[in-house]
């Protein structure tokens, strides 16, 4: 079913940032399923798919975090669920990561070569980041961005609630997805995480700058 630009638009103007969920109302399952869809479809640079989804359910993993989310402390109790998402590290155009990436798309050893070389001049020439980890980590959480907010739209398409989070102590929330054997910091690193769940009063949409104030035509 193709939407209207009405419906569209309601679908943006329904989708808000939630940051107190109902306790009683839980996302089903096979509506996270989708969501989880959703941000597995999503486009990526070069089809790279530098992301990983870990979703936190469990109490006491979600107790041991809260003292150092101040984004999501209601959220850390309320929220059908909370997905931290992971952006890979030194995905560099020669690595083993993008060499798996060109076997999942199926090329020939031609199309490797071909690929292999547009890889390196687009880190080395075009975004030269190849020789930089933080730069290249920071690539990788741009293409986490994309699925984050293809989440929160499908989700609200879907009559779900959704909060993006960057309020937490980084560090300190690594060291307990390391502790608990939930990320290998030599692989990943934690970009963004994001709640979901149903709003526990409605929520006035923000205002927001008028298209004359953020659009330039050329």
């Amino acid at each position: 079913m193709i939407l209207t630009t009405q419906q569209a638009l309601e679908v943006f103007e329904r989708r808000v940032s939630v940051r107190k969920y109902d306790p009683t109302k839980k996302v089903s399952e096979q509506d996270f399923a989708t969501i989880l869809e959703f941000a597995r479809r999503s486009p990526s640079s070069v089809g790279s798919e530098p992301w990983k989804f870990l979703v936190i359910q469990n109490p006491e993993l979600r107790a041991k975090i809260k003292p150092f989310a101040w984004g999501m402390q209601s959220g850390m109790d309320d929220a059908s669920y909370i997905v931290m998402i992971l952006a890979k590290k030194n995905a560099r155009y020669d690595s083993e990561f993008f060499a798996d990436v060109m076997d999942r798309r199926g090329f020939t050893a031609e199309q490797r070569e071909k690929a292999l070389a547009k890889y390196k001049s687009f880190q080395t020439v075009d975004m030269p980041i190849a020789d930089d980890e933080c730069k290249l980590f920071d690539w990788a959480s741009k293409q986490t961005y994309i699925a984050l907010a293809n989440m929160m739209t499908g989700a609200a398409m879907i009559g779900v609630d959704s909060c993006p989070i960057e309020g937490m102590n980084y560090e300190q929330v690594t060291n307990i997805l390391v502790e608990e054997g939930l990320l290998d910091p030599e692989d990943y690193g934690l970009s963004v995480a994001v709640t979901f769940g149903y709003r526990s009063a409605e929520i006035a949409p923000k205002e927001r700058k008028a298209i004359e104030d953020i659009v330039t035509w050329a």
